[in-house]
């Protein structure tokens, strides 16, 4: 069975950092992605960032282009995303999703259907 723990949200005055966290378990083979997504009250669901366990390859959603850095740690089965610069827009709960077989691409990003693996969601605040 599939998991995926995210852990790392909190409240931070815009301008300040937080590192997120993604603890994946169970996937049956090593070549999976993962990307983080972010929902704020009464918007849809969108794709933030993504990464390849294989090759790192990684995408990112324009709007945090140069503020947000996504990173994995293999023998950890961890995938971070690192938000600098933070603006009260990216307050949102933001989801680690899993793809089993696929590899991360920006496209991928637009949609929630290409993934099938969804942690519980953790909570950012950015206060202005």
């Amino acid at each position: 069975e599939v998991q995926l723990v995210e852990s790392g949200g909190g409240l931070v005055q815009a301008g300040g950092s937080l590192r997120l966290s993604c603890a994946a378990s169970g996937f049956r083979f090593d070549d999976y992605s993962i990307a983080w997504f972010r929902q704020a009250p009464g918007k849809e669901r969108e794709g933030v960032s993504c990464i390849s366990r294989s090759n790192n390859r990684t995408a990112y959603l324009d709007a945090v282009k140069g503020r947000f850095t996504i990173s994995s740690d293999n023998a950890k089965n961890t995938v971070y995303l690192q938000m600098n610069k933070l603006k009260p827009e990216d307050a949102a709960v933001y989801y680690c999703a899993g793809d089993g077989l696929g590899t991360c691409a920006t496209h991928k990003l637009g949609t929630v259907l290409r993934w099938d693996y969804w942690g519980q969601g953790t909570q950012v605040t950015v206060s202005s």
